[in-house]
C-alpha cells in the first residue's frame, strides 16, 4: 500500500453514529427496548487496523431470562397476525436495509475484516431475503389429499414453531441472521439472536435499523430479540422452551449444540464445516478456474464455510493450472479492505492467525510441497498483526490436515486420472458443504451431480464453491449438519406440521376397515 489508510480515513466513526452504535452500548434487546447489561465486557477491535471499536457487557442470565419472557409473550400475538401482513412488515424491513445498505456494509467490512464489496454484497443478501420472505407470506401451502374412508377429507397445514434461537458466526455477523429470521418472522415465530462475540457491533446496528420499523407496526415486544455473550449461547441450547436452534459455525460445537438440544428433544438447523473442492477437468476453461478458484480460495480470506479448499486437477492440465495459479497469486493486493484496490484483508484475530500457521506446518510435516509460500505480513499497513498471505500447498487428500477445515486463505491442490477418481477425492473428506466442477464435457457434468457424483450439498458445474444465492436452499450434508436455510422450501424447517381430518358424514368408518362395534 502506498499510505496508511486508517478507519478515519473511510468515515468508520460517522458510520458507527449512523448505525447508533456508541461506546458501552447494551448486551441485549427485546427488539423496541434495550437492556443495559452488567455481564463480562467485551471488546470488538477491528482486524483491519487494530483499533478498539466499542465495547458492551455481555448480557447475563438475568438478562436472557428477560429476553425470553419478552419473546415468549411476544409470540402470542405475533403467531395470529395473517401472514401475508408478517411479510409486510418484513418488506419494511427490507427497505430499511437498502437505505442503510453502505453504512452497515462498512461497519461489516471493518469490524469483521471482509472486503468492502463482500460487506455491501452481504447486506444484499440481507435485501433479498427479505424480498423472497415477502412473497413466501402468501405461500405457506399445506396439502390436501383423499381419505379411505367416505365422506371425510385429510389435509396439512404448517403453524409456527414458536421462539427460534439463531446463534451466528462471526464470518457473516449479518446475512446468515436475515436468512433465518425473515423466514421465520413471516412464518409466525419470533427470534431470539446470540451473535457471535468477536462482531456484535454489527448485531446492535442491525437490531437499531429494524427498530423504527418494528415500532411504527406496532410489532409486539419481543419479536426480534438480541443477547450477546458467550453463555446466552447454551443457555438457548439448553431452553425447552425455544422449539428450534439455528447454529452456524464450526463442526465441534456444533457437536455440541445437536447433542444439548436433541437431548431435550428439539430441532436443530446445523450450518457447519466446509471443506470444499474444485475438480478442474481436462475439459476446462482455465481462464474460468482461474477466477472461480482463485476468488474461492482467498475471498473473505478464506473464512467463508463455502471457501475453496481443495482444487483437484486432472494430470493432463495440472502443471498449466498451477503456473496461472502462482502468477494470479503474485498479483494479489493485500491490505486494508475498505480500498477497494484490496483483493485480500486481514483474519478475524491473531487466533486465526496461528491456527493458519499451525496448519501450514503440519502441511509440511505430513509431506507436502509448498507451491506459493505463506506467512504473516509486518509493518504499518498491518498493525493489526491479522494479515497473512494466501498459500497454496501440493498435499495428499488423505493428510490429516486436508481433512480438516482451517478457516484462512490455505489451497491445498492435488491431481487425478480418472472422473471417477476425483469425484472420489471431492467426497473423501469428512464435510460436505460445496463442491464444483470445472468442464464443457457434458458426460462429466452430469456424472458430478449424479447419484454417483458430488455427495454435498451444494455441487456446481463452471462456477466456484463460494457464491450462493438466497432463491435456492442453502447448507450440506455429513459433518456439514444437515440442515437447510434461506430459499427453496427451508421455510418448512420453521414450522410444526399438521396433519387434520374432518369428517363430514353421519356415521364413524375407522381407517383400515377396522370394526369396532358397541
Amino acid at each position: 500500500m502506498s499510505e496508511i489508510l486508517t478507519a478515519q480515513s473511510f468515515g468508520i466513526d460517522s458510520v458507527l453514529k449512523e448505525l447508533g452504535i456508541k461506546e458501552n452500548n447494551y448486551g441485549a434487546s427485546t427488539g423496541l427496548n434495550h437492556i443495559i447489561t452488567k455481564g463480562k465486557k467485551i471488546d470488538s477491535f477491528s482486524p483491519v487496523d487494530g483499533r478498539l471499536i466499542g465495547s458492551i457487557n455481555a448480557a447475563e442470565e438475568a438478562d436472557y431470562l428477560i429476553v425470553m419472557k419478552a419473546a415468549e409473550e411476544a409470540f402470542k400475538i405475533w403467531r395470529l397476525v395473517p401472514a401475508p401482513k408478517r411479510g409486510e412488515i418484513v418488506r419494511q424491513i427490507g427497505d430499511e436495509l437498502r437505505k442503510n445498505k453502505n453504512s452497515l456494509g462498512k461497519l461489516v467490512s471493518y469490524e469483521m475484516g471482509k472486503s468492502l464489496q463482500e460487506g455491501l454484497g452481504e447486506v444484499q443478501e440481507m435485501i433479498d431475503i427479505c424480498d423472497f420472505a415477502v412473497g413466501l407470506s402468501r405461500q405457506l401451502y399445506g396439502l390436501t389429499m383423499h381419505s379411505e374412508r367416505p365422506m371425510h377429507r385429510m389435509y396439512e397445514q404448517w403453524h409456527p414453531f414458536g421462539v427460534v434461537g439463531i446463534i451466528s458466526a462471526f464470518n457473516f455477523p449479518v446475512a446468515v441472521w436475515s436468512w433465518n429470521a425473515a423466514l421465520a418472522w413471516v412464518c409466525g415465530d419470533v427470534c431470539i439472536w446470540k451473535p457471535s462475540s468477536k462482531t456484535p457491533l454489527c448485531a446492535i446496528a442491525c437490531q437499531n435499523i429494524i427498530a423504527e420499523v418494528l415500532k411504527e407496526n406496532s410489532v409486539p415486544e419481543g419479536v426480534s430479540c438480541l443477547v450477546i455473550g458467550n453463555a446466552s449461547g447454551d443457555l438457548i441450547n439448553n431452553d425447552k422452551r425455544i422449539p428450534l436452534v439455528s447454529f452456524t459455525g464450526s463442526t465441534r460445537i456444533g457437536r455440541h449444540v445437536s447433542k444439548t438440544v436433541a437431548e431435550r428433544f428439539g430441532n436443530t438447523i446445523l450450518e457447519l464445516g466446509g471443506n470444499n473442492a474444485i475438480i478442474v477437468s481436462e475439459f476446462a476453461d482455465l481462464s474460468m478456474v482461474l477466477v472461480g478458484a482463485v476468488f474461492g480460495a482467498v475471498g473473505t480470506a478464506g473464512q467463508r464455510c463455502t471457501s475453496t479448499r481443495r482444487l483437484i486437477i486432472h494430470e493432463s492440465v495440472y502443471e498449466k493450472t498451477i503456473a496461472v495459479l502462482k502468477n494470479a497469486y503474485g498479483q494479489l493486493a493485500i491490505g486494508n479492505p475498505l480500498d477497494s484496490s484490496m483483493h485480500v484483508g486481514p483474519l478475524i484475530d491473531k487466533a486465526a492467525v496461528q491456527d493458519y500457521l499451525n496448519a501450514i506446518e503440519k502441511a509440511k510435516k505430513e509431506g507436502a510441497k509448498i507451491i506459493v509460500d505463506g506467512g504473516v505480513l509486518e509493518g504499518n499497513s498491518y498493525e493489526s498483526g491479522c494479515y497473512v498471505k494466501p498459500c497454496i500447498i501440493e498435499a495428499k487428500n488423505e493428510f490429516n490436515i486436508v481433512q480438516e477445515e482451517t478457516f484462512a486463505p490455505i489451497l491445498y491442490v492435488m491431481k487425478y486420472k480418472t472422473i471417477e477418481e476425483a469425484i472420489a477425492l471431492q467426497n473423501g473428506v469428512p464435510q460436505g458443504l460445496s463442491s464444483s466442477i470445472f468442464t464443457n464435457n457434458m458426460r462429466e457434468m452430469e456424472l458430478f451431480l449424479s447419484q454417483a457424483g458430488s455427495d454435498c450439498g451444494i455441487a456446481n458445474v463452471n462456477i466456484g464453491t463460494s457464491g450462493a444465492e438466497i432463491g435456492g436452499a442453502f447448507g450440506g450434508e455429513k459433518e456439514t449438519g444437515g440442515g437447510r436455510e434461506s430459499g427453496s422450501d427451508a421455510w418448512k424447517a420453521y414450522m410444526r406440521r399438521q396433519t387434520n381430518t374432518i369428517n363430514y358424514g353421519n356415521s364413524l368408518p375407522l381407517a383400515q376397515g377396522i370394526n369396532f362395534n358397541i
